[in-house]
């Protein structure tokens, strides 16, 4: 009988181009300040996990962040594109409202998560959704019994929400996808399953950030 594979999938830690709503896509925005603290408080709370392998995306958001996490378990990282954000063509680089403002019809079909939408150059929803899937299935399937990080991003993580949940492409999203949160989920054949979700109390101490600022000056 096949056990079960544990996977702990993390969005990589804030950049500059979060705090705008800049869309980054496949553009390769590095982590800003306070990305690169988080990186380093989810590496110390992963340190114990008994973790067998860590997978990134190959975008240096995600990388840097995985990083820290592979440092701490004594792992190298291990990249995979199809772990990447989805490709937003004419979308990346602008923010929420600039989209709204130059593209109105697109930004409406985006905003509905049409399922068949994708930006001018960008992909579909449903072919993102299918690759990100078939990517966590591919990965987790290498090391069955085993527990292994994979650091993607925001929409990726959405589409694993909602692949261990039952939740349709086009239904409104409800829960977090915070920066370097930890989220677990379980795979069992083809099957994923949510055990815990947006974890972040290894972020907790807000002080901490401002401390290390103080003393890197």
């Amino acid at each position: 009988m096949e056990q079960a594979t544990r996977i702990i999938l993390i969005r990589h830690g804030e950049t500059d181009w979060n705090t705008q709503t800049r869309i980054q896509g496949h553009i390769d925005i590095p982590l800003n300040r306070r990305g690169r603290w988080q990186a380093e408080r989810l590496g110390a709370a992963m340190a114990e996990e008994g973790l067998a392998a860590v997978y990134a995306s190959d975008l240096q958001r995600a990388r840097d962040t995985a990083q820290a996490v592979a440092h701490a378990a004594g792992l190298e990282v291990q990249l995979s594109a199809s772990l990447r954000e989805r490709a937003f063509g004419t979308f990346e680089g602008q923010t929420f409202a600039e989209i709204e403002t130059r593209w109105p019809d697109a930004a409406q079909r985006w905003r509905r998560r049409d399922p068949s939408f994708g930006p001018p150059g960008g992909e579909t929803l449903q072919a993102f959704y299918a690759r990100s899937v078939q990517a966590v299935h591919e990965l987790a399937a290498r090391h069955e019994g085993q527990v292994v990080a994979m650091v993607a991003h925001g929409g990726v993580l959405d589409c694993l929400y909602r692949a261990a949940t039952g939740q349709s492409l086009d239904a409104p999203r409800t829960w977090s996808m915070a920066n370097a949160g930890i989220n677990r989920l379980l795979r069992a054949g083809e099957v994923l399953t949510l055990v815990g979700w947006a974890d972040v109390s290894h972020l907790d101490d807000p002080q901490a950030l401002d401390e290390r600022h103080e003393e890197s000056r």
